[in-house]
């Protein structure tokens, strides 16, 4: 067995956002490695396609609706009888410059990215301080590092998403849980195309494999210490 193996075998993970790119292969990682995997998204084709592949729990839902974020967790904890890791990924954005945005715009972002990722985490976190025992992973972006022209509604949501990542890991150490915040550059994924952008494939840029890659390898860390925060970047951006 693998050091990765011995890490993660029968550990009981919720990937938010896991029907396709980043989510979509972090789960395919880990159960990789023997973990009990289930992912959500609101599109139920779409995961229920995601779930047969990976071989996951598949949990339909809407991560900003109180009510399905709990049961999202609710449901591996039935299935499992616990979580022990949570990937806090989904997301979404729109760019557009500041005299362009609507408070819709904002809100729709923000509850997803920002009020989502905070429901989840709750419901998830509720049952890691019970156990004395978890990981939560924050999927921000390096967009939450530094802001960018018609990045109010998007970059503002990764800043706030870093900010309560700190408030988290300051209360949840103390309870043997770990918090830790991953910052992906640009990704190959749908994300452009469905924020109404355009994305050109290059062999340079980054692929969810590499993001995956980064998460399991902070996963694998001992429980004793762990990665507050990472980012990543291509090597040469062309």
């Amino acid at each position: 067995m693998s050091e990765y193996e011995s890490a993660l075998s029968g550990k009981r993970v919720l990937v938010t956002g896991g029907s396709s790119g980043i989510g979509l292969a972090v789960a395919q990682k880990l159960k990789g490695y023997g973990a009990t995997v289930a992912i959500s998204g609101r599109d139920q084709a779409a995961l229920d396609a995601a779930a047969q592949e990976v071989g996951a729990i598949a949990v339909q839902g809407d991560v900003g609706v109180e009510a399905d974020a709990n049961r999202m967790v609710e449901s591996l904890v039935n299935e499992a009888g616990g979580i022990d890791i949570l990937i806090n990924n989904a997301g979404f954005g729109r760019f557009d410059m500041l005299l362009e945005t609507s408070a819709e715009d904002m809100e729709s972002v923000w509850r997803t990215n920002v009020l989502g990722a905070f429901m989840v985490g709750k419901a998830a976190a509720a049952h890691m301080v019970k156990q004395q025992a978890g990981t939560i992973v924050n999927v921000a972006s390096t967009a939450g590092l530094k802001g960018f022209a018609r990045g109010t509604a998007y970059a503002s949501s990764k800043f706030a998403l870093r900010g309560m990542t700190e408030c988290w890991r300051d209360e949840l150490r103390r309870h043997d849980v770990r918090v830790v915040l991953c910052n992906p550059s640009e990704v190959i994924t749908d994300f452009s195309r469905r924020a109404g952008g355009s994305q050109q494939p290059h062999p340079k840029k980054l692929i969810p494999a590499d993001i995956a890659d980064a998460i399991t390898g902070a996963l694998v860390t001992d429980p004793r210490g762990f990665v507050p925060e990472f980012s990543v970047f291509a090597t040469n951006p062309f």
